[in-house]
């Protein structure tokens, strides 16, 4: 009864993170993407402009998005599938940072990929987001909200990484990338014997007889850091595309 409890549980995870996956927004092409227009067009070119000169001074890649909102998911969560899906970051060193902004909940988070949790602690997150956001944005200053929140992510990465012109090598092996593939395999292999063995568990398989969005979605994210869907770098910064950077739960967040 145990396993068969554990297996619909996780059976009823992978389907509603499907549903989740869809959510996210295709892959931006700027480090500052304002889907409500809350930023001017000058604003928005001025965060780009810095953002985008550290990025290629460092190749640490902070990006900024504001939604109208997340709907009825957590913050911290949905913003973590947004910089995996996008792949902020370089894959090598997965030194992305996104600072999502939910206007119409009054939430932001701040989230960081592998290799920047070091630099910017849960600890420091938090206060950037209580000193610079919380404030700014209190008074309806986003742009200063932001442009301070990201001074200060950018004084606290600058020394971690230095931009290299050669081609990063992929000698390494993603062995826990391996691992969560296999065990995910296993469940799902599972899950289907039981459904054909007349058992109740949710379905994650579609009518077609094709694995689920969620599935593909996850697997690739494992195993590529979602570098799929690159921008052809034409936009009103020089931004080319995010590096396929992963996230692992780093950040805080905050409302207002």
């Amino acid at each position: 009864m145990k396993i068969k409890h554990f297996l619909s549980f996780v059976a009823f995870i992978l389907c509603n993170a499907c549903l989740f996956a869809q959510e996210i927004p295709a892959k931006s092409n700027t480090l500052v993407t304002d889907y409500t227009n809350t930023l001017t067009r000058d604003e928005a070119q001025q965060l780009e402009s810095k953002l985008v000169s550290f990025d290629d001074s460092t190749s640490t890649q902070i990006a900024v998005v504001i939604l109208k909102s997340v709907g009825g998911y957590d913050i911290k969560q949905y913003a973590d599938s947004l910089g995996r899906a996008w792949g902020i970051g370089q894959k090598d060193k997965n030194n992305g940072i996104l600072i999502l902004v939910a206007l119409d909940d009054h939430k932001v988070a701040i989230r960081t990929g592998y290799g920047a949790e070091a630099a910017v602690t849960d600890i420091a997150a938090n206060e950037i987001i209580k000193n610079d956001i919380i404030p700014n944005f209190k008074l309806g200053n986003y742009y200063d909200g932001l442009n301070a929140a990201t001074e200060d992510l950018m004084n606290y990465m600058k020394g971690e990484y230095h931009q290299t012109n050669t081609a990063a090598t992929n000698d390494g092996v993603n062995w826990w990338g391996i691992i969560i593939t296999l065990a995910i395999l296993a469940l799902v292999i599972l899950l289907i014997l039981k459904n054909k063995g007349g058992g109740g568990g949710r379905q994650i398989i579609d009518s077609r007889g094709s694995a689920s969005t969620f599935w593909w979605f996850s697997t690739s994210q494992i195993w590529s850091g979602s570098d799929s869907n690159s921008s052809d770098g034409s936009n009103s910064g020089d931004f080319g595309e995010f590096g396929g950077g992963d996230f692992g739960g780093g950040g805080s967040d905050g409302s207002w």
